[in-house]
């Protein structure tokens, strides 16, 4: 088939790996977002896919939009049999129903469980022991088209967001090539999602990063899981911004939500609303991500202070 790749971040890469080394497809154009100004000294810098696009010499378009009439052209001219879309941005309809087997969809979640923006923090956040990886059918209504292809995986005890969703990812590039292989020769039997079944997975907010100390233990930190390593979770100590990437559940007697209730042998345990915490990688304001034992060591902290919102 004739594919035209539409992607932004590294969760994409995997995919359009696996499409560049198959032998019976030809990517003929990657689509991105184009270059936007990042840190202090507000540098252009490319998405994930098109930098790797650019460095593999492959045919880059980078639009601000998809609704431009020229872009339409751009892409009808280059004759795709197939859109093979991976964490990008909802496709028009008269982009849907250019390529001959329309366009196809990678997402992180077993639809239509987790529909939306955050599939893989959803599913840590509500503390899922499985998930897995979908490949669909484009249609208009967001990640509602019909299923080709699905693959459940397990979510191991210590994953967060990136250990997670670099799996899935590797999963589901596989899952894409399959998919094109049967479309191409007829042998696919999609399904419809049954929309009573559908779970929301909204994009995350800022407002979601800050921890609620009342919280059970478990779910602070699963949303801490799901939330890790970007942006982290928040806290504030004596009166500073303090984020938290990991973290352990210890079954002990409830204190004061927030109150740390143990510092010692590079151990801090933090009590919630049901439980305690033992954190075990931390940022401080103004410093790097480290492990809990180098924070401690240079930290001035007691038994008895309080973390808060």
């Amino acid at each position: 088939m004739r594919a035209i790749f539409m992607g932004n971040p590294e969760f994409a890469l995997p995919t359009l790996k696996a499409l560049l080394s198959s032998s019976r497809h030809d990517v003929v154009a990657v689509v991105s977002n184009p270059p936007k100004p990042i840190g202090r000294g507000r540098k252009l810098r490319s998405t994930a896919v098109g930098q790797f696009a650019k460095e593999n010499n492959l045919n880059l378009i980078e639009t601000e939009s998809l609704k431009y009439a020229e872009l339409h052209d751009q892409l009808s001219a280059l004759k795709p049999d197939v859109f093979v879309v991976v964490a990008y941005r909802i496709l028009p309809k008269s982009l849907i129903d250019l390529p001959k087997y329309g366009a196809v969809n990678l997402h992180a979640s077993l639809l239509p469980k987790y529909r939306g923006a955050g599939p893989i923090q959803w599913s840590l956040m509500n503390g899922d022991k499985t998930t897995g990886v979908t490949v669909f059918q484009i249609n208009p209504w967001v990640d509602r088209g019909e299923i080709l292809l699905q693959k459940e995986m397990d979510i191991f005890p210590d994953d967060d967001m990136l250990s997670l969703g670099m799996r899935l990812c590797n999963a589901g590039a596989n899952l894409i090539v399959d998919a094109l292989d049967r479309l191409e020769n007829g042998t696919i039997h999609s399904w419809p999602q049954n929309n009573d079944l559908a779970i929301p997975a909204p994009k995350i907010t800022m407002e979601m990063t800050v921890i609620n100390w009342t919280w059970p233990a478990e779910k602070i930190h699963n949303w801490i899981r799901g939330l890790s390593p970007r942006p982290g979770m928040s806290t504030t100590l004596n009166g500073k911004n303090f984020r938290i990437y990991k973290t352990k559940v210890l079954d002990m007697e409830n204190g004061r939500s927030g109150e740390i209730k143990k510092i010692k042998n590079d151990e801090m345990v933090v009590s919630t609303g049901k439980g305690a915490l033992s954190l075990m990688e931390v940022q401080a304001e103004g410093k790097r991500k480290m492990p809990i034992g180098d924070f401690l060591h240079g930290a001035v902290i007691q038994v008895g202070d309080r973390l808060s919102e």
